[in-house]
């Protein structure tokens, strides 16, 4: 439960499905989302950044033929994506593929409320039920300033079921559960078998102020999927004594029968703050492998 949205235990993040490393074809792209519905869950999370825009009109696009009381949707504000100018260089990304746009950080009331309305258009809907504000490292005064009173007056309208923040520190969202009165809060990659940073502050005060969690990249970015060779730790090359660890993690489950994955994804979920574990997908068999790993 966030606020009083009842979501799944497991959600899909549509980051993967916004091109992020490699293309994903539109049919793979829509075929993913239907398997999440299929399979039950409920809260789909996307962001203007994921893609430039391409997440958000892919998930869009599959939900459009949803009834409405039958998922959420969270997106997140912070970002305006604005046209590229010809003869401009090209920004690196880690998204391929993408719109003929960029993203410009903004945390102004304005800025929040004009990334809002473009979501919704690119979502093909009149309200949404969580938004985050997203990655407020840098300008937090202005997001605590600005942004979250905004946010409050949709919230207060019905624009906007629960307002939260998504980012990957503990510490700033320490902050803001103090002091911006949000209803949740997207923590990725910092309370996993790898990484309990979360523990000592965020979560005991999420849990005392009521604020749900939602535990995201809880495989650290990949290796507490697949610890192999080539894996990646908080998007960079695993270091040797992470690997080492994950390994030795790897194999404790396999002397119980039980895949990595699935105990990584047990793991966040078994902290009485967390709501839900938000998990990228990008084709209907993670989806189903997921999906199955999470049941166990």
């Amino acid at each position: 439960m966030i606020a009083n949205l009842d979501v799944s235990r497991l959600s899909l993040g549509s980051a993967p499905i916004g091109n992020l490393y490699q293309g994903v074809d539109p049919s793979v792209a829509a075929a993913t989302v239907q398997a999440a519905v299929d399979a039950g869950i409920t809260l789909f999370d996307t962001a203007p950044l994921y893609g430039v825009g391409l997440s958000e009109t892919r998930v869009g696009e599959v939900l459009s033929t949803v009834p409405r009381d039958r998922f959420r949707i969270a997106t997140k504000v912070g970002r305006l994506l604005e046209p590229n100018l010809p003869g401009a260089p090209e920004e690196e990304s880690i998204f391929e593929d993408t719109p003929d746009v960029h993203p410009v950080f903004d945390f102004s009331a304005d800025g929040v409320h004009r990334s809002l309305e473009a979501s919704l258009v690119r979502l093909g809907l009149d309200r949404v039920d969580i938004v985050h504000v997203h990655d407020p490292d840098n300008h937090m005064d202005q997001a605590i300033d600005e942004a979250y009173p905004a946010l409050r007056r949709w919230r207060d309208e019905g624009v906007v079921g629960a307002i939260g923040a998504g980012m990957n520190f503990a510490g700033p969202l320490t902050r803001i559960v103090r002091e911006a009165d949000v209803d949740c809060v997207l923590l990725a990659g910092q309370y996993t078998l790898l990484n309990q940073n979360g523990l000592d502050a965020l979560l005991p005060l999420c849990l005392s102020t009521n604020t749900a969690v939602i535990a995201a990249a809880v495989f650290n970015t990949g290796i507490l999927a697949d610890p192999a060779d080539n894996a990646t730790y908080f998007y960079s090359p695993a270091p040797p004594e992470i690997l080492d660890r994950a390994r030795r993690m790897r194999d404790v489950c396999t002397r119980h029968g039980v895949p990595l994955a699935a105990a990584a994804m047990q793991f966040a979920l078994g902290h009485p703050a967390v709501a839900t574990v938000l998990v990228g997908m990008r084709s209907p068999d993670e989806v189903a492998a997921n999906t199955a790993a999470f049941e166990m």
